[in-house]
């Protein structure tokens, strides 16, 4: 091999790599799917041409045949006419037309069968573009699910885990060693300022409900015995005292004022209430 051949070579290797690289799955299956689309249009216009051709030949074996027939009602009208003569010329034209009808009709029926095996690989070809459009549907979705797994794994392999989980760990480890330290510094500050005592109660408090509820639903089980009844005191017996001294007249005419103040008050309410 020759040093031209060898360049020539390597140069179509590297441009068929190229073009592998550079082709879309998406955008070559859309392509072919407007390829063959285009190809279903032209296969169409070729049936409706085959289906012209059908009805032409159909058209002329039947002129052919009405030609005949006109011929044959010449020929007899010439044997009325006592004209032999006449009337084998126009059998002799008949038999022309009739070998024409006849050769119309033989190439209207293999037309007719050409036309009907083109109509079946036009409803061929249109499945095939259907199903091809599916699967184009089909592989799309997969080509997209794909790339997205490939981001993701390229995304999780260009992470360094385990440094990021450590740097978790450590800060996880120093975040409770901060809390650490903050709850013993409140135990010193509470031993240092005499709250230990309040805490202490307030701790007991906190609980004594918690008991109280608990004992209620023991006896109400019937798991303790009933509290038992509370003692009752005895009434206390009051001591009528003096009996006060009645108002004075001063004191009776206030209250009478008092009184019709504020039912005049009342009034006044009532009325702007009914505006």
């Amino acid at each position: 091999m020759g040093i031209f051949a060898r360049l020539a070579t390597l140069i179509k290797s590297n441009l068929n790599d190229l073009i592998s690289r550079s082709e879309d799955p998406e955008k070559m299956l859309n392509q072919v799917v407007i390829d063959m689309s285009n190809q279903l249009i032209e296969a169409k216009k070729q049936v409706a041409v085959s289906i012209a051709d059908e009805k032409r030949l159909a058209k002329q074996a039947e002129q052919e045949a009405a030609n005949a027939a006109e011929w044959e009602r010449r020929a007899m009208l010439a044997i009325k006419a006592g004209d032999d003569n006449l009337a084998k010329e126009a059998l002799a034209r008949k038999k022309e037309h009739d070998q024409l009808a006849a050769s119309y009709k033989d190439q209207w029926q293999k037309q007719k069968q050409a036309v009907e095996q083109l109509k079946t690989a036009l409803r061929l070809l249109n499945n095939k573009i259907e199903e091809a459009k599916r699967k184009k549907n089909v592989l799309i979705a997969r080509k997209k699910r794909a790339e997205a797994q490939k981001a993701i794994q390229e995304t999780l392999s260009g992470l360094n885990n385990a440094s990021a989980f450590e740097t978790f760990d450590r800060m996880s480890a120093k975040i409770d060693q901060i809390e650490a330290e903050a709850e013993a510094a409140g135990e010193i500050q509470e031993q240092y300022t005499g709250d230990t005592l309040a805490h202490r109660f307030g701790q007991l408090e906190a609980t004594q409900g918690a008991e109280d509820d608990l004992m209620a639903l023991k006896r109400k089980m019937g798991v303790v015995p009933p509290e038992p009844p509370k003692e009752v005191a005895p009434a206390q017996v009051r001591v009528a005292g003096p009996a006060p001294a009645p108002p004075t007249q001063a004191e009776q005419d206030e209250l009478a004022a008092a009184l019709a103040e504020l039912e005049a008050e009342e009034q006044r309410e009532q009325a702007r209430m009914k505006r």
